[in-house]
């Protein structure tokens, strides 16, 4: 009895609990792929956003460049149809004016005479061009249905003029009128063909958080990658879903019949993933890195600024600009390799006196960079002119030297319009530091470039 109770039950539990440890590889590998396809689709996503994004701003950048325009003639626009057929693409529908809000030019003006309407007081599109005017915004009301066939996204910029008064005044609207989907046709038709059903959506308003459809599959889409992205205060969001959903079926059928062998293989290619993932991260540090001093690099600090200013426009900030004097003295005296250590105890020293908040960078040889966020002039320049005058040292062949810094200055919004500019001001402060031949000195550049 007992025999034969071992003959059945044990070959019965071994079988129970290989079945139950094959049921649960096959579960976590079914898991590890959903994941898997999520983290492709959300790779996907940001990528093809980023390409949207970029494709409506080209669109969109049409009205800014009409809006110079305006601005250069002080209002007057002259040749206006010649200066439209430039800016015309396969993705535009009309490009238009309207002074004081009433559309009075449209190019082509064939087959769009009846949009020369009033703006401000019409009826569908009065509220929201109305808000564009008080809030000197850019707008983007659609998509809309084209009497000419298909639909476009309207996009408003409104214009505002300076007297010699320094008063503003509302001018009126530059306008183009973007097709849709042939805007973003090249993102999405590459979304179609990588397999994923899509949903392109915006809020309905600046003031109205409900997203409503422009473009995709008109089915609603069950549990997918949502990418959020902003074009102007809008909010947009893509959705995306594989085709073919999340799990693949048969390939966990398979799974379940090739056992052992596809679960070494699924964990190999988990492992090539990871490894992808991780040189990547690795690559994009050490794009934006200065491989010497462990700061930003030119690139990298650049890019840090540009996304600080773009996300506090109104917010001061001040870029100091500064470099080693008789560097070209130090390589040629001590040599190369000391010229490298005292560029990376200046590094040092910068990282130790400056908080975390505050963007280091190297911009090539011995100049640096310092990006100090919300505050004024008035602020740093006893921090600074502290730094300035601070004993630098490096060392050679055990023999301690000393150095000094040079260091210009100058505040954002007082002296620039954006973060090119700024540096150019603490740059020629910094040059005027040179010029007055004082070593271990500051300057802060006064006046406008």
């Amino acid at each position: 009895m007992k025999k034969l109770k071992k003959r059945f039950i044990v070959p019965a539990v071994v079988f129970i609990l290989g079945m139950c440890a094959l049921i649960g590889a096959i579960y976590v590998v079914g898991e590890s792929q959903e994941q898997q396809n999520r983290t492709n689709a959300k790779l996907n996503a940001m990528t093809y956003t980023e390409r949207i994004y970029g494709e409506l701003m080209e669109g969109i950048g049409v009205t800014d460049s009409l809006k110079q325009v305006v601005i250069s003639g002080d209002g007057n626009i002259n040749r206006f149809y010649d200066i439209a057929a430039n800016m015309m693409d396969d993705s535009i529908q009309s490009i238009q004016i309207a002074p004081n809000g009433v559309v009075s030019e449209i190019y082509p003006e064939e087959s769009n005479e009846s949009s020369k309407i009033d703006l401000i007081n019409d009826s569908d599109r009065g509220e929201i061009s109305r808000y564009a005017r008080d809030n000197d915004t850019v707008i983007m009301q659609g998509p809309l249905e084209l009497k000419q066939g298909g639909y476009g996204i309207a996009v408003r910029n409104p214009v505002y003029l300076e007297n010699e008064n320094g008063q503003k005044s509302f001018w009126g609207f530059t306008i183009v009128i973007l097709k849709v989907p042939e805007i973003f046709s090249e993102s999405v038709e590459a979304l179609s063909s990588f397999g994923y059903k899509y949903s392109l959506q915006k809020f309905a308003s600046p003031w109205d958080d409900t997203y409503e459809w422009v473009y995709g599959s008109k089915e609603e889409l069950n549990d997918p990658v949502i990418y959020d992205f902003n074009v102007y205060g809008y909010k947009w969001r893509l959705e995306i879903l594989p085709k073919s959903g999340f799990y693949n079926n048969r390939y966990l059928l398979y799974l379940f019949i090739g056992g052992g062998v596809i679960v070494l293989l699924l964990a190999g290619l988990t492992a090539a993933l990871i490894s992808i993932n991780e040189n990547r991260k690795n690559f994009k540090r050490l794009a934006v890195t200065d491989a010497l001093t462990g700061i930003y690099n030119r690139h990298g600090f650049d890019e840090q600024v540009e996304q600080y200013m773009r996300q506090n426009p109104q917010k001061h900030c001040v870029v100091a600009m500064l470099d080693i004097d008789d560097f070209k003295l130090v390589n040629d005296v001590y040599g190369h390799a000391a010229g490298d250590g005292a560029l990376q105890k200046l590094a040092e020293s910068m990282k130790q006196y400056f908080s975390k908040d505050v963007i280091l960078g190297r911009n090539g040889g011995d100049e640096f960079s310092i990006f100090m966020p919300d505050c004024t002039v008035e602020e740093v320049k006893p921090f600074l002119k502290k730094f300035t005058g601070e004993t630098k040292k490096f060392y050679c062949k055990g023999e301690e030297h000393t150095f000094t810094i040079s260091l210009g200055f100058a505040e954002y919004p007082v002296l620039a319009d954006d973060r090119s500019q700024l540096m150019r001001c603490a740059d020629m402060a910094l040059y005027e530091v040179k010029m007055r031949g004082k070593n271990g000195c500051m300057a802060y550049r006064e006046g406008s470039v």
